[in-house]
């Protein structure tokens, strides 16, 4: 008859939940216990304790330690775990931690004094699988009804996410102090009223000329006496008190560095820091340096009233005019040179030393530039006083009023006879040789035609499986075309058999599989050894096969018959070394190339040099003498040189991503976009603007090609900007297959980066998409936005260089975005 006894009879159980029904419901003349009837008064006891519990416990009784636990206890078993485990020997049921709770056990039981510990790892299997888990519990004596200690009591409680939302807050601060510390501007954090600095990165010690330790832990006006005298305390108090955040820009502060008080101008902010309560406990001070920004404004205006001496003493003829284009005044070189008076040159005078024969276009250029506000940029002969004509480079940039109107033009004349002539004698030898390179370039392109039918017709491949000691385990067809054995003949036997009589004596077979090993593949070209015993030619590639722990369980080895590929090598060496001779040749033209525009440029920039010599020593010690008008045109002229040393500045990037060694590494687009942010930190400020990289790459390119793309991209979209919009600039980069690149000429057979940028700036109309990208190409007047019209073209000539491409779209009001495609890994 099946055992049930009546759960009336034992109400120790009878507030036990789901946990007392099993104890009830268990055979207990099984065990050493024997039935509940039998039970002794103190295990009764203990039970009912345990069972009404709301806390988890677990109780150890007898000298086979069975299990009991109360309804509390059960979540912590988890499901498909160690649950029902009641009445179950202990040792058995804790199989997998025993070796740590089994020794607690017998000390409490044979001392009788209690062990406790607090979020201790204790790992078990539950929920289908072994977790980590953390408890604070305690382990007491339990005795019988004789007083001996004959069990152990378990309180305890899970605190696995206790744990683990104290290790996530941990590192949470961590790396907002790490952030903090790391920050490229000054940020500091001071506790309670008395401003006790709590935090200082590097930026704000080397801002306040102070170590960490003059500064931690101290009220800030106590590190930092001299602070006392000025507004900051006051700022500081309103700011606490009130929770309003202050900010100012080139705030002047004094600060004492290595025994001296020094002024520095800040652009800072003061903003309050709550608790969890809703109340300030801390205020977060941020600041960046701008005294060297300060400064150099300040002698720029100084330097502006020196500007007009020095443009009559420059080497260079230099003029200049009215808004609508009427000249009053040039500068000594130019009488100098043309040996005429102010009065035969005021207003158009000028007429009457150029060429009748290009006067005309001159006057339609110049009189186009006065009408749409362009910079005027020609190359045009200029009759001396010995009635010789030389030619002259011809540039005049206007000049804007605070409203953004042309109020005057600044012109100058180079002297470019010598380049001139030189540049015609290059032109005819570069034309010469251009010639002769077509011809090797038809030729050298006929032999990769013939190379690639060539390797087109070496279509067979061997490919099997070796074990670890080289013995062959399966054969394809392509094995069978080429070293004529049938499967059932070759599988079984080493693949050394392949090898010639003297590469088995010197054991390269044995080598082969070694470095395979070692370094995951081996390669080798060499002479194999068919069925027949003839030979032929083959290139062989073993590559190691490993498990999932890592070792090596065999090879695959892939081999190639290249006899035919070999015969045709042996063929084009010849061709090879007439090439080489080609390309040296090419290779000495483009070094005249590359020499001829840095001497260029050089004399080019030479003369903007002295312009701006001579007006720094005019300014220095005329000053005084100079009128306020006299100063506001010598400013003119110089920005007006300005813009065309950036001209020129461009001209050479734009030639330098021809000739500059392409010396490719992998950097981080983040690192890139980082360093142009600081660099255009303060243009970025002015426009509200924000840079989102949405995807995090690293590109194998060349590093300040690299850069000086973004730069000008970058640049380009906060010039282009909206005046009443904050400008926002989104970059995300994706790896794609060449199939998938939109553009006709790159090889499919590669992957690209394809990284794209855009803007919500002011756009364009998608009709000049491409010329956008040409040399002096601009959509907008020089009075709209300034500029050189060369700094798409550098971009698109970078990304030519390291084989990709760019490309532009655009809506009219609506912004810009430029598709970047660049090759994964180099060409």
């Amino acid at each position: 008859m099946e055992y049930a006894p009546n759960p009336s009879d034992f109400p120790f159980l009878a507030k036990g939940g789901e946990m007392g029904k099993l104890i009830l419901q268990n055979d207990w003349s099984k065990t050493s216990l024997g039935p509940i009837e039998s039970w002794e008064i103190s295990l009764r006891s203990t039970l009912g304790v345990i069972l009404s519990s709301p806390f988890p416990m677990f109780l150890f009784w007898g000298e086979e330690l069975l299990c009991f636990y109360n309804d509390a206890y059960r979540p912590s078993l988890g499901n498909n775990g160690k649950h029902p485990a009641i009445g179950k020997k202990g040792k058995e049921v804790w199989a997998d931690i025993w070796d740590f709770i089994g020794p607690l056990i017998e000390q409490v039981m044979n001392s009788a004094e209690p062990v406790s510990f607090q979020d201790q790892l204790v790992a078990f299997y539950r929920n289908g699988r072994t977790e980590d888990i953390y408890w604070t519990f305690c382990y007491s004596a339990a005795y019988d009804d004789s007083g001996r200690v004959n069990g152990v009591v378990v309180t305890c409680t899970e605190t696995t996410d206790t744990v683990l939302t104290k290790r996530k807050l941990e590192e949470s601060e961590r790396r907002l102090r790490s952030m903090i510390h790391q920050a490229p501007v000054s940020i500091a954090i001071f506790q309670g009223p008395q401003f006790i600095t709590e935090i200082a990165n590097n930026r704000s010690l080397q801002l306040w000329g102070r170590t960490a330790e003059e500064v931690l832990h101290r009220p800030i006006f106590e590190a930092m006496p001299e602070l006392l005298s000025q507004e900051i305390q006051g700022i500081l108090d309103q700011v606490y008190q009130t929770g309003e955040i202050f900010s100012a820009s080139e705030f002047p502060v004094e600060l004492r560095r290595q025994g001296k008080l020094e002024t520095t101008y800040v652009n800072f902010s003061f903003e309050p820091l709550f608790n969890s309560s809703g109340e300030i406990d801390r205020t977060m001070a941020v600041g960046i340096d701008v005294t060297d920004q300060v400064v150099a404004r300040q002698k720029i205006s100084e330097s502006e009233a020196l500007f007009r001496a020095m443009a009559d003493n420059i080497p260079n003829l230099a003029w200049m005019a009215n808004a609508d284009g009427w000249i009053y005044w040039y500068n000594k070189k130019w009488y100098e040179y043309t040996g005429k008076t102010p009065e035969e040159m005021e207003g158009w005078g000028w007429q009457s030393v150029h060429d009748p024969e290009v006067l005309d276009t001159v006057l339609a250029r110049w009189k186009h530039s006065l009408e749409q506000g362009e910079i005027f940029e020609m190359t045009f002969p200029i009759k001396g006083k010995d009635g010789n004509f030389r030619q002259f480079l011809t540039r005049v940039m206007p000049v804007y009023d605070e409203k953004g109107a042309i109020s005057q033009w600044f012109g100058s004349n180079t002297d470019i006879q010598e380049q001139k002539d030189f540049r015609d004698e290059l032109e005819r030898q570069v034309n010469e040789r251009t010639a002769e390179l077509l011809l090797l370039n038809d030729s050298l392109k006929k032999s990769e035609e013939r190379f690639h039918h060539i390797v087109a017709e070496v279509q067979d491949y061997a490919i099997f499986y070796l074990n670890r000691d080289g013995i062959v385990e399966n054969w394809n067809a392509g094995a069978e075309k080429i070293k004529y054995y049938k499967a059932h003949e070759i599988v079984g036997r080493s693949f050394s058999s392949f090898y010639t009589a003297e590469d088995q004596v010197r054991g390269l077979p044995q080598q082969l599989l070694a470095t395979a090993a070692s370094q995951g593949r081996s390669t080798q070209e060499g002479w194999r050894v068919k069925k027949d015993g003839s030979l032929f030619w083959a290139s062989v590639v073993i590559t190691a096969v490993h498990n999932n722990q890592g070792e090596v369980i065999g090879f695959s080895k892939v081999t190639h018959d290249l006899s035919d590929k070999k015969e045709a090598a042996d063929a084009l060496e010849a061709k090879k070394t007439e090439l080489e001779e080609k390309n040296a040749e090419l290779q000495r033209m483009n070094k005249e190339l590359q020499s001829f525009a840095y001497i260029s440029s050089h004399d080019l920039q030479e003369p903007l040099r002295k312009i701006q010599t001579f007006a720094s020593r005019i300014l220095e010690k005329e000053q005084a003498n100079l009128s306020d008008k006299g100063r506001e045109l010598f400013a003119r002229m110089q920005r007006s040189a300005e813009q065309m040393q950036a001209l020129i500045n461009d001209l050479l990037a734009y030639s330098r991503t021809n000739t500059a060694e392409h010396v490719y590494q992998k950097v981080s687009l983040a690192s890139i976009l980082e360093r142009i942010k600081q660099d255009l930190r303060e243009e970025l400020d002015e426009k509200q603007g924000e840079i989102v990289l949405k995807d995090f790459v690293e590109v194998n390119v060349i590093h300040f090609q690299f850069q000086q793309m973004f730069y000008n991209l970058i640049s380009n979209s906060i010039k282009f900007s909206r005046p009443d919009t904050p400008l926002r600039i989104t970059i995300s980069a994706e790896r794609i297959p060449g199939t998938a690149v939109p553009v006709k000429h790159l090889p499919q057979d590669r992957h690209y980066w394809h990284i794209q940028l855009s803007d919500n700036g002011i756009g364009f109309e998608q009709e000049y998409k491409d010329r956008i990208f040409e040399l002096f190409q601009r959509l907008h007047g020089k009075s709209e936005y300034k500029g050189t019209g060369i700094g798409l073209s550098i971009v698109k000539k970078i990304a030519e260089n390291h084989g990709g491409s760019i490309g532009a779209s655009g809506q009219l009001g609506q912004g810009a975005t430029f598709d970047i495609y660049l090759p994964v890994e180099r060409v």
